[in-house]
């Protein structure tokens, strides 16, 4: 094959030709028809718009956000905001997608929507110029800080295995709803990370974790509380190098993002979008064996939507 006609297939099937990664996910998991034809979605897959129209989009089809969000409810959005970098680096969230999640629960009744990261750089820094501190304000929401022992409580995990107990931000133990909005990238320890990877943000001591089985340390904490919704963030994509990055090389751009309840379910549909089988990530295939949640999404109903 000529190298030029090898470049275009490869921006097609959705590379970044400058740094040549390949990327098969958008078309596993985009290229069947809807699982269901009712109203009742398990999951909400949905690309090629700004996070903010695609979450308009995404939310709607699970019967909008009073769905989750009850007047007077105290909600706590969690995002991912490890890393001192800039939005277009793909580490963090989106912070267009934060600003609009946080108008959704505003405008079903929430009373208060906090959000905070235990982060890995900077608190401040990474707050700032992830973007997320501004859209958190522009929206009316209270960003809080996580980067004190003194705000984090004991809990028993009484279902883990490895873990037993942990320490867990008092937002959450005091929060009615809990919107767990992780971004989807390469994790140099866990393979990829999306939402349930993202509640390592929620505990003090995430060390631990690392030094007594990764994978199952996840799979176990999210038997303590599951979120009542998570969305992930697919819009950038650090194919590599993550969990900072190194630079924009890093990344696709997929424009995408998927909705569920269900963090197994959706966290199986990230690792499709990435490119790789759920069961090759070994929290998702823990976590399902733990039933959890389902893994195997051709179980589900999804609702895969094209903007």
């Amino acid at each position: 094959m000529e190298r030029r006609d090898f470049l275009k297939k490869s921006i097609k099937a959705g590379l970044l030709s400058s740094a040549a990664i390949s990327f098969g996910g958008i078309s596993n998991l985009f290229s069947f028809p809807n699982n269901s034809q009712n109203s009742k979605f398990d999951l909400v897959a949905i690309r090629g718009g700004e996070p903010d129209a695609m979450f308009d989009k995404a939310i709607s089809s699970l019967g909008g956000m009073k769905s989750f969000v009850k007047k007077g409810q105290k909600v706590v959005v969690k995002p991912n905001i490890g890393w001192d970098v800039s939005p277009d680096r793909g580490a963090n969230t989106n912070p267009a997608l934060v600003r609009r999640i946080i108008e959704h629960c505003f405008e079903a009744g929430a009373k208060d929507v906090f959000v905070f990261d235990n982060t890995c750089d900077n608190w401040k820094r990474s707050y700032s110029n992830s973007g997320i501190e501004k859209a958190v304000r522009d929206a009316g929401g209270k960003i809080v800080s996580g980067a004190s022992e003194s705000y984090y409580q004991k809990v028993d995990v009484k279902s883990g295995k490895r873990l037993t107990s942990t320490t867990v931000h008092e937002l959450i133990l005091e929060s009615d709803v809990f919107i767990n909005v992780p971004v989807l990238k390469h994790h140099s320890s866990a393979n990829i990370t999306s939402a349930m990877k993202n509640l390592m943000g929620i505990v003090w001591d995430r060390g631990y974790w690392h030094r007594n089985d990764l994978h199952q340390c996840i799979a176990d904490f999210t038997t303590f509380r599951k979120p009542d919704l998570n969305i992930v963030d697919a819009y950038f994509v650090m194919k590599r190098n993550g969990p900072r990055g190194v630079s924009k090389e890093d990344l696709v751009t997929l424009k995408s993002q998927l909705i569920a309840k269900d963090i197994v379910a959706i966290d199986a549909a990230a690792a499709k979008l990435f490119g790789v089988e759920p069961d090759s990530i070994k929290h998702i295939k823990i976590a399902n064996d733990m039933e959890i949640g389902n893994m195997n999404l051709d179980q589900l109903s999804i609702n895969r939507l094209t903007m």
